[in-house]
Order: C-alpha cells, then sequence, then structure tokens
C-alpha cells in the first residue's frame, strides 16, 4: 500500500509544479553526507531501502561494507505538497457579482470556521490578511497530489541541463527582470538551478549543502495524480 507524505515547496516551485514545468525534486541526504560516501546500489520496493556500499571505515578504507539506507521517500509514495497558504472565512470572501462564492467553501483544519483556502502562488490577497507557512499547512488544504516515480542518489552537481528543467529551472533568464537582479546573467537552466539550490539552504549550512559542496541529494521524480479516494 502507497504511503501518503508531506513535501514542502516554495512559492517558486509551486507555480513550477502547477506550470507542468516540475516533475523532480532534490533533497539532501543527511545520513549520506554525515556518515558516508555511498554508491547507491539495489532498491528493495519490499523493504523501501536502498543498499549502499560504505566507505566510512577510516582505519579501513580498502574494505567495502553494504548497509541498507532507509528511504525517506520511495517510488509509489504519494505526496501532498505543502504551500504557503491562508483560510478565508465566508464572511471576508467578496464572491461573484451575484455574491456566490466561486470556489467550494471548507472548514478550516485550524477553527472549523467555513471559508475558502487560498494559495500564495496563485491567489492574492489584500488587507491585514497574513500566509501561513508551508510547514503549517494541514493535510486537509492540500490542492497537489503527486505520486513518485523514481528515486536515486547523485551528487548535487551531477545535474544535467535537462536535470535542471525537470527541477523547474528555466534557461535564457538573463534577460528577464529579477527581484534584486538576483537571476541576471543566468543563461541556462544549470545556472538557475544553482541560484534556486543556494536560495533553499540556509546561510549557516552552505558549507556544507550549498552548491559548491555538491552534497549527495536524493533525486526524487514524480507525477501530478488525483488526491487518493481513502484521504
Amino acid at each position: 500500500m502507497s504511503r501518503v507524505l508531506p513535501i514542502l515547496f516554495n512559492t517558486e516551485m509551486v507555480r513550477a509544479v502547477l506550470d507542468g514545468r516540475k516533475t523532480c525534486t532534490r533533497r539532501i541526504c543527511k545520513d549520506a553526507n554525515e556518515r558516508t560516501v555511498p554508491d547507491m546500489d539495489f532498491y528493495n520496493a519490499d523493504r523501501r531501502t536502498y543498499a549502499v556500499h560504505n566507505y566510512a571505515d577510516k582505519k579501513h578504507t580498502d574494505k567495502l561494507s553494504i548497509a541498507e539506507r532507509s528511504c525517506p521517500i520511495c517510488p509509489g509514495d504519494i505526496l501532498y505538497v505543502r504551500e504557503t497558504w491562508e483560510h478565508f472565512e465566508c464572511c471576508c470572501c467578496e464572491g461573484d457579482e451575484h455574491g456566490n462564492c466561486y470556489r467550494e467553501p471548507q472548514q478550516s483544519a485550524l477553527n472549523k470556521s467555513c471559508g475558502c483556502y487560498m494559495y500564495r502562488a496563485t491567489d492574492e490577497i489584500y488587507g491585514d490578511a497574513m500566509w501561513h507557512p508551508s510547514i503549517r499547512m494541514p493535510k486537509e488544504a492540500a490542492r497537489i497530489w503527486l505520486k513518485v516515480t523514481d528515486v536515486r542518489v547523485e551528487r548535487l552537481q551531477d545535474i544535467t541541463e535537462e536535470g535542471a528543467k525537470k527541477e523547474g529551472a528555466i534557461d535564457n533568464r538573463g534577460f528577464i527582470h529579477s527581484p534584486n537582479n538576483e537571476y541576471d546573467n543566468v543563461h541556462t537552466a544549470r545556472e538557475h538551478f544553482v541560484k534556486i539550490w543556494n536560495n533553499t539552504i540556509k546561510k549557516s549550512n552552505l558549507d556544507r549543502y550549498g552548491w559548491d559542496a555538491s552534497p549527495w541529494v536524493w533525486v526524487i521524480e514524480f507525477e501530478r495524480c488525483e488526491k487518493p479516494e481513502e484521504i
């Protein structure tokens, strides 16, 4: 039976998923970066693990050991995307010209009030309303569901131009205006991905997990799917 797991995406990446540009995501393989130098080998679907060649023993670096590493996300898993969100009560919604709500009102998972979920990636809000961070988004508010089709491990800098495009990165962005000119002079999808990646890493962790460090990462490929009926 497929597991149902949450995954966090920032606003830019949510838009890429909705546009159909993003079909892959990379996540830090902390266990590998902190303990071993892995060479990903065989995936065990029954145990949801990968067999990993470990060169962890500093005294016996010539000896090869085999260990199993649990996959945080595995092929066949269903992911619901957590994104920046808000819940508006019906009394706050102007609706259409007749006052009718064009959405499907739902009860808030936080206070059970009736209203509509809205999302920073696609909706605009005004006034004093404040967006809730993605980490706090309840499963009930999820609108994007993904099915994992493949998982592997590789070095971050192994990403290709095509791989960067699957991450939602865009090429030929040098002429496109960007906030604070952060994407100026970025001409390939791979260069754009470098910017995207480093912007998701805390400054204090850039030496360990930034692009220049080329850490080991889980490469998770997925496709859009419908919300499971049993949810």
